[in-house]
């Protein structure tokens, strides 16, 4: 999408036109304005020249937001050139210059009151030549009103502009609306030098005819709009204060070693493989690995996590974090607009380009509202003159209708709410792609879960040490240890992990062998070592009641089981998983508060993910299902309601695209993946409800905006009409109303940046279908999943996730098969075919990895 800035856009009016032309031009997928950030985004072929051209032929001017980079470097868009480009898109330009014209209309305005109020009303002294002198009193009114409607000239160009071109704006409410009180005013002082000029002045007369001037009318009404677009224009710079900051923290330079020197350079001119030096309290200019040192980084700007982060050597560094303690070295891995940072930018960024679905309920009710509210004020003047009131108060009452008319509220309500909305998950760790996915995260009904790195921590850990009678804790720990230590499997390596104080064995570890499929041997001291599956234990020593007992309860659990014997008898057994993470039942408690129902989608077995969905509390369970077969279940969940899905954001990339929602967890580098529409800088699974909290407060928020913004006009525009008897409005205090209901709209959405997005206390169950408990009550797993053909193998030798893991990949591999699913505890591997496979082309692909088919059913 090609980003371009809109200059002259006034109200939503100016939005919907520069929408409607550009969006005629042959070849545009999609255009989106925003009014907020002066934006627009253009999806589809089409030239730069073209779209420019029909902005400007619409009344408008515009220009790409990376232009003046492109003019200063054609080879190439450096990373902070672009980052200047988009701050400066964001910079307030618009209040500094209504601030110095509010001044000057002020002013000038002040005086203007003072003969009109303060003398004619309250008797207040003027200068002896213009006391008892009505002409020169309404000829001093007139010149002060023309200055300060020229200051405010800006008003009745793009007014009447926007008028010619059969599209008014705002604008033109508040052009029509001072000049015809300017016009009026104008043919009443004309009247007055008639009569001076026939001789026959009549003091009564003349009192009643500058009575009937409307100069300072002509006059307050731009200026009191521009009391209103000052504030308007400050609060919608407070809007984007969130990206803002984060833009002030991207890095400028950063000092590489080079030739064997440390120097310092542009951040441009780091390349990846660069080593690049950081101490304590600089920031991280790019992306990188440690490759030297030990420190503390403070990540709070990428993931809202206030308490930093211990790094050491192999560990990740993101760009714009900060380097709070210890000296160390990094190889860059990421650098200009790759890094996690510029890709922030560039989606928040991209965010505010984008419209969400219910903004665009508002643009169409402003298309027709500005044409609609002139034919209102015609059809009042008429009305009222028919009944036989006066000119002046039919005029008062047309005028008080088109300048209380404004839609500015209307076209504000929801681009304020949704940038504040995108500032406030940016600062918590959580990115929205576009607007449409701020606003439909929050009507998800189920929430599909990956397993893996999403609701455990995708690494096996220890977790229970169970020795015989006879034997310590230690002891069975350090024979585990000395055993393990050199072999490559990852069961091994949570075992030795797990050992904070490596032991230093009096004896050495001899004949060390790994036998695939069962274990390891060894000798110490004379005396055979063996590690492994039950089963392998079983053919070297007994196992008791007791012990079989909890090998059964472990494997039930979602554990595997690791046995440890010496010299003929059992030391114990160690299990290890791949532990939930500590949030993640707190998390699946809060969606499900919020009333959603959570799935797990897994392509573990059975037993491995029934244990770990009972200990996260999911209301369903999937298992055995490949990312395309997520993909499948995910479109069958559709028919129950709106659909999210939580994952890693590549693996589970088809099943993300196809719900209503993907969220993509822990995805730390790889911020943009095309396949999320929100991304979620930590690993915590709390922030998938929080970020669903976000989204409904700011839709409340925009509903809110928007009844009030209804409300207004539906209120106050026949007040201003005259229908309420008694109730006459003047056009000054309907200019004043008008400006007060876009800086009250402004101000409500602000509050967004009191939101805390964990606060659960004002959580809600969202009412929906009661066929949503159905896919719990009445679905199976069977239902979920497409029959087809399957074939169920009997493996010997796996013993963990791990072998699992190995002979589902040897199988999937094998043409014909669409997935497999491999059980270690019930020996099995059941192979889904979409045409019919041999047999032995089966058993050989497993018995490559060695392991032992002892039969295919």
């Amino acid at each position: 999408m090609t980003q371009y800035i809109v200059t002259g856009m006034t109200c939503a009016a100016c939005q919907a036109r520069v929408e409607k032309a550009v969006g005629k031009l042959p070849g545009v997928k999609e255009v989106s304005v925003s009014l907020l950030t002066n934006s627009m985004g253009v999806d589809g072929d089409v030239s730069e020249a073209d779209v420019i051209r029909a902005v400007e032929e619409a009344g408008y001017g515009a220009k790409p937001k990376n232009a003046a980079d492109a003019k200063e470097n054609k080879e190439k868009h450096s990373a902070s050139a672009k980052l200047a480009a988009e701050e400066e898109a964001l910079k307030d330009h618009e209040t500094p210059k209504l601030v110095k014209r509010l001044a000057w209309s002020i002013g000038f305005l002040l005086i203007l009151m003072y003969l009109t109020m303060g003398h004619n009303m309250l008797g207040f002294p003027v200068p002896a030549f213009l006391e008892h002198n009505h002409l020169g009193l309404s000829l001093t009114q007139m010149l002060l009103a023309i200055i300060v409607m020229y200051i405010n000239r800006a008003f009745f160009i793009s007014g009447f502009r926007t008028l010619f071109h059969g599209s008014p704006n705002m604008d033109a409410l508040v052009a029509l609306g001072s000049s015809v009180s300017f016009g009026w005013s104008l043919y009443v002082f004309y009247k007055m030098t008639v009569m001076i000029t026939q001789g026959t002045p009549n003091s009564d007369l003349m009192e009643i005819y500058h009575s009937q001037l409307y100069f300072e009318s002509a006059a307050m009404i731009p200026a009191l709009i521009t009391v209103g677009k000052t504030l308007e224009s400050m609060s919608k710079g407070r809007t984007t204060d969130a990206l803002k900051n984060l833009m002030k923290m991207a890095p400028k330079t950063a000092t590489v070693e080079r030739d064997g020197k440390e120097i310092l350079v542009d951040i441009d001119e780091v390349q990846t493989g660069d080593v690049f030096v950081v101490k304590p309290g600089d920031s991280i200019p790019v992306d990188g690995t440690i490759i030297e040192g030990d420190t503390a980084v403070d990540e709070s700007a990428l993931t809202g996590e206030s308490i930093p982060v211990d790094k050491s050597v192999g560990d990740s560094v993101s760009a714009a974090t900060i380097n709070q303690s210890g000296f160390f070295k990094a190889k860059a891995s990421r650098v200009g607009e790759d890094t996690t940072f510029s890709q922030i930018i560039q989606m928040v960024s991209d965010a505010a380009a984008t419209k969400a679905p219910i903004a665009r309920i508002a643009d169409k009710v402003s298309g027709v509202f500005v044409p609609a509210v002139i034919a209102i004020a015609v059809i009042v003047f008429i009305i009222w003159m028919v009944q036989g009131a006066g000119v002046v108060f039919a005029l008062e009452r047309a005028i008080s209708v088109l300048v209380i008319s404004c839609p500015c509220a209307l076209g504000l309500a929801t681009p304020v709410a949704i940038m504040v909305g995108n500032g406030m998950g940016a600062r918590n760790g959580f990115l929205f792609k576009t607007s449409e996915s701020l606003e439909s995260t929050g009507k998800v009904q189920i929430v599909a879960l990956d397993k893996t790195g999403t609701i455990t921590a995708g690494k096996p850990e220890v977790t229970d040490v169970i020795p015989v009678d006879g034997v310590t804790g230690k002891e069975l720990v350090t024979a585990a240890y000395l055993m393990e230590v050199r072999s490559e499997h990852p069961l091994a390596k949570a075992i030795v992990n797990s050992v904070p104080n490596p032991p230093c064995p009096v004896h050495p570890i001899i004949n060390w062998k790994a036998l695939p499929g069962n274990g390891i041997s060894a000798e110490q001291d004379g005396k055979a070592l063996y590690a492994g599956s039950g089963k392998f234990i079983r053919t070297v020593c007994k196992i008791d009641a007791a012990m079989e007992k909890r090998e059964k309860s472990l494997s039930e659990e979602g554990k595997t089981p690791l046995f440890f014997a010496r010299d003929g008898k059992l030391l114990g057994i160690i299990a290890v998983a791949d532990v939930i993470k500590e949030d993640s039942a707190q998390a699946v408690k809060e969606l499900q508060n919020m009333g959603t129902m959570v799935v797990m989608l897994t392509g573990d077995n059975e037993r491995t993910a029934r244990a770990i969905g009972k200990q996260a509390g999911v209301d369903r369970v999937i298992a055995g299902v490949l990312p395309e077969g997520k993909e499948s279940v995910i479109r069958k969940l559709q028919k129950y309601g709106k659909v999210a899905m939580v994952g890693d954001g590549i693996n589970d990339s088809p099943a993300l695209t196809r719900a209503d929602i993907g969220i993509a967890i822990g995805a730390g580098a790889d911020v943009a993946v095309d396949s999320a529409d929100v991304v979620l800088m930590n690993s915590k699974l709390t922030d998938v409800s929080a970020a669903i909290r976000l989204s409904r407060g700011t839709l409340r928020n925009i509903y809110e905006n928007l009844f009030w913004a209804f409300a207004y006009n539906i209120i106050l525009i026949p007040m201003a009409a005259g229908l309420y008897r008694g109730i006459h409005m003047n056009p000054m205090w309907g200019a004043a109303a008008m400006s007060l209901s876009s800086f009250t709209v402004c101000m409500n959405a602000l509050r967004l940046n009191l939101f805390k997005v964990h606060d659960t206390s004002h959580d809600h169950k969202m009412r929906h279908p009661a066929s949503i408990e159905e896919v719990i009550d009445n679905n199976n797993n069977n239902e979920m999943e497409e029959k087809t053909m399957t074939k169920t193998l009997k493996v010997e030798g796996m013993m963990c996730e791990h072998c699992e893991a190995r002979v589902k990949k040897a199988l999937e591999a094998i043409a014909g098969v669409e997935s497999a699913v491999a059980d270690h505890n019930a020996n099995t591997a059941v192979v889904t075919l979409s045409t019919d496979v041999a047999d032995d082309v089966l058993t050989k692909a497993v018995e490559d990895q060695d392991y032992k088919v002892l039969g295919v059913e």
